[in-house]
């Protein structure tokens, strides 16, 4: 089936000869889909930078950022006035306005394909509009990667800091109503930490400690937090469930599972338990 070019859904009052397209991609820190998803005043920065050049020259910019997952794929951003333009470089100086009348109803909800070559991520609309198709439009907007399901969580801390500051629905009726053992590994080192949520707080409650200290208090990540530093540890830390059981279940059952976890991984020899 033809694909449905971007260019059918652009309206007659918009000439994309006044826009400047701006493809927002990963800078080291954030993914632009997560903020777009999640901060509308992030948002709106990530779109008012001005590097060294004078990029956003014309009228409007027409902002996507890019999939997580799929580097062809971007999450429309929103149409943006440019009112000024302010001199400072690496700094947010174009002052904008997100311009609801012009394509409103597809902010966070308009996917659009485009395999963009080259290190270029400003670019002059109407050069590669052609290039441009309709890969989904979904029904609401988006807020995130939906819950993988209790067995295909590998998330980062910055992940789960997102999940947890949106008070995500789906991850956390998943997750609160739930016993488990988890294990945090470190994606440069390999080195593991492992622990249990027990009691009546579940696994939401004992994860969201860690999106709001990053350590948990344990011991063992206070440490690493304070040799590796806070960036550090929300990038390279992923989390993941090794077992996890229905509230009714013994805390002492839980309690035995850590602690053969911890001998199974080598958890204190090798890595961050000190228990």
């Amino acid at each position: 089936m033809k694909a449905i070019t971007l260019a059918a859904l652009i309206p007659t009052a918009l000439d994309p000869a006044t826009c400047k397209l701006h493809c927002a991609v990963w800078n080291g820190e954030e993914y632009p889909i997560d903020v777009l998803s999640n901060d509308p005043e992030a948002w709106e920065g990530w779109n008012s930078d001005r590097s060294n050049k004078d990029d956003f020259n014309r009228q409007f910019i027409f902002s996507l950022a890019q999939d997580r997952h799929d580097l062809t794929l971007w999450l429309f951003g929103g149409i943006w006035e440019v009112l000024e333009r302010g001199g400072e470089q690496y700094a947010r100086s174009y002052k904008i306005a997100l311009r609801e009348d012009l394509m409103g109803p597809y902010v966070r909800r308009l996917y659009v394909r485009l395999a963009l070559g080259g290190r270029q991520r400003r670019r002059k609309m109407e050069s590669i509009l052609d290039e441009m198709t309709v890969a989904a439009i979904l029904e609401e907007p988006f807020l995130g990667d939906p819950f993988p399901g209790h067995d295909k969580i590998n998330h980062a801390l910055a992940d789960l800091q997102m999940v947890v500051k949106q008070n995500r629905p789906d991850w956390r009726i998943a997750l609160e109503q739930m016993k488990g053992v988890y294990v945090i590994h470190d994606q440069v080192t390999g080195s593991r930490y492992v622990g249990s949520a027990t009691g009546d707080t579940g696994i939401w409650a004992r994860w969201s400690s860690y999106a709001q200290t990053l350590h948990g208090g344990n011991r063992g990540l206070v440490d690493l937090v304070a040799e590796k530093g806070e960036e550090y540890f929300r990038t390279n830390m992923k989390f993941a469930l090794l077992e996890f059981w229905s509230m009714r279940t013994d805390d002492g059952h839980v309690l035995g599972r850590e602690s053969y976890w911890k001998e199974v991984l080598h958890a204190r020899s090798l890595g961050h338990n000190k228990n």
